[in-house]
């Protein structure tokens, strides 16, 4: 017998004992998003984004985000966008904030205070949040390109996906850049190519039982950075909505699933 078939027979338990592993994570997984907290989150968003608030005392409730003032079922789905009114290519968390300036009177540090809660008191921009994504659940992913901004956007997005620096040399590609890694009982999927983003970035944001905690996806590609000990963004920073917008763009034609839960 060659040396080959003998390397080959001998990877079959661990060949076997992984897949076997990959569907009870699965079946794990079902049974976390079965009457997900995360449900509670949506209703207190819904209550903040009606409610009157700031010096001009009022609600968010003609906050555009997109399709058209107050027009909230399906704007995730198509966020990261370019925005007239700000000139700007903005994410949800950075639209919501200047909706929370533009009709409430708020002020930019006073709207961002408070940005990532904690177990006992989430922030008011994760219960918006998970109220809003709630609403394009089924929508298909859609963040438009169209714009010339959008365009840059995109490619600075992509720039930083692949940019390794810090002190262990990592980028984003360094976990998501190859197939079947796993970090603990986390499957890595690879979020350059369609079929990974859109099983990842559909999820997002999403309740997390270790922590019980709804988090954002400003608040997951800021964890990340930290995990590659890189330096903290700067909460909704050019270079994180960049990257949100390439992984909305790469995950494009996917079902919105969230808000998900994960472990």
């Amino acid at each position: 017998m060659s040396r080959l078939v003998v390397l080959c027979l001998s990877l079959i338990p661990f060949t076997v004992a992984a897949q076997d592993a990959k569907k009870e994570i699965e079946k794990y997984q079902q049974m976390l998003g079965e009457g997900s907290p995360a449900e509670l989150w949506e209703l207190e968003g819904e209550a903040l984004w009606k409610k009157p608030q700031g010096p001009s005392n009022a609600s968010l409730e003609k906050c555009d985000l997109g399709l058209g003032a107050g027009k909230v079922p399906g704007a995730y789905a198509r966020l990261p966008r370019y925005f007239k009114d700000t000139d700007q290519v903005q994410d949800l968390e950075s639209r919501l904030v200047s909706c929370m300036s533009a009709l409430q009177g708020r002020s930019r540090a006073e709207a961002t205070k408070r940005v990532f809660g904690n177990a006992d008191t989430p922030s008011e921009l994760e219960y918006l949040v998970a109220w809003i994504v709630g609403q394009s659940r089924g929508h298909k992913m859609a963040a438009p390109v169209s714009h010339p901004k959008e365009r840059a956007s995109y490619e600075l997005g992509k720039k930083v996906f692949f940019y390794r620096a810090g002190n262990w040399d990592f980028s984003c590609a360094s976990c998501h850049g190859e197939a079947d890694k796993r970090i603990r009982m986390q499957e890595l999927p690879v979020l350059s190519e369609p079929a990974g983003a859109q099983l990842a970035y559909t999820t997002w944001p999403a309740y997390r039982v270790s922590s019980s905690q709804l988090k954002t996806m400003q608040w997951r590609i800021n964890d990340c950075y930290r995990q590659m000990r890189f330096p903290e963004p700067e909460f909704a920073s050019e270079s994180t909505i960049a990257l949100t917008h390439y992984l909305a763009v790469t995950a494009k034609g996917g079902a919105y699933r969230g808000p998900g839960t994960k472990r």
